[in-house]
């Protein structure tokens, strides 16, 4: 007999690591089996905003225009404290597991039959935030014309690192969708670091896990590397897939009093410390 199909590999992977999680949102101070500590921040926030189930999601590696600039993204324990060559020259590892990230969530959504698609600019270094090139400004379009963004990161190693979470957007109401994901990975606060580039624009941005541990080792395994990327593919789908549910009889909701932004966001900050 054969190995058993590709699928079945991540979901008995999934149950192993990630069956705690499943059962229940893990509390701030236990770490995911898989993705490692959580944010241990404040929650200020609650996304009751319905969203249509044609809503495009559209989601894009962070750090993916600003190599060689300001906030390339965190290089990881591995590179920055034990010496380990990159996954990539050129690019920080925490770009090279964004990309591989992103790519599978959409492939692995467009699989279950969600409305979602990958953006990447290619342009590894863009100056300008507001250049029409970056994810920052192809995600504050896309979300005008209806849509759902999502930049997908890692998160510092360290004490620079803050854990799993979702930072949702600043321009709206959180919706159900921030909601789920924020169920399934934790969450930031809204105004985070006095609020971050993309969130400014309507990009959410979701901080898989500290690059560092078991994680990045994972990651790293090359026997494991891929299947773990999958299975965390697999949980960022099932959370886009639940949040965009229609319960019955449900219509939409604004968020509750207290969880609206109460001061203006500060100036442009990289989502990553970029530690080491």
């Amino acid at each position: 007999m054969g190995p058993p199909p590709r699928s079945l590999m991540i979901l008995l992977l999934s149950a192993a690591l990630m069956a705690p999680a499943a059962a229940q949102a893990p509390a701030p101070s236990n770490p995911d089996p898989l993705t490692g500590p959580r944010s241990r921040l404040s929650r200020d926030w609650v996304g009751t905003r319905t969203l249509p189930t044609s809503t495009e999601i559209l989601v894009m590696p962070g750090h993916a225009d600003s190599q060689g600039v300001a906030g390339p993204g965190t290089s990881g324990e591995a590179v920055a404290r034990f010496g380990a060559p990159p996954m990539q020259q050129d690019i920080s590892d925490e770009l090279h597991w964004n990309l591989l990230t992103a790519q599978a969530i959409v492939r692995r959504g467009q699989e279950r039959g969600l409305r979602i698609r990958y953006y990447d600019p290619e342009v590894r270094s863009i100056a300008s935030g507001d250049d029409p090139r970056t994810t920052w400004s192809v995600g504050r379009m896309h979300v005008a014309a209806g849509g759902y963004a999502l930049e997908i990161h890692y998160d510092a190693y360290g004490p620079d690192g803050v854990g799993s979470g979702l930072i949702v957007p600043l321009d709206r109401p959180p919706s159900r969708l921030d909601e789920s994901l924020a169920q399934e990975f934790g969450n930031y606060p809204l105004n985070f670091r006095g609020g971050l580039g993309g969130p400014r624009r309507g990009v959410a941005i979701l901080e898989v896990g500290k690059l560092e541990g078991n994680l990045e080792r994972s990651l790293r395994d090359p026997s494991r590397s891929s299947l773990v990327v999958d299975a965390i593919a697999e949980r960022v789908v099932q959370a886009l897939a639940r949040g965009l549910e229609q319960p019955a009889g449900l219509e939409a909701l604004s968020s509750p009093p207290g969880a609206v932004r109460s001061e203006p966001p500060g100036p442009d900050r990289p989502a990553s410390s970029g530690a080491g």
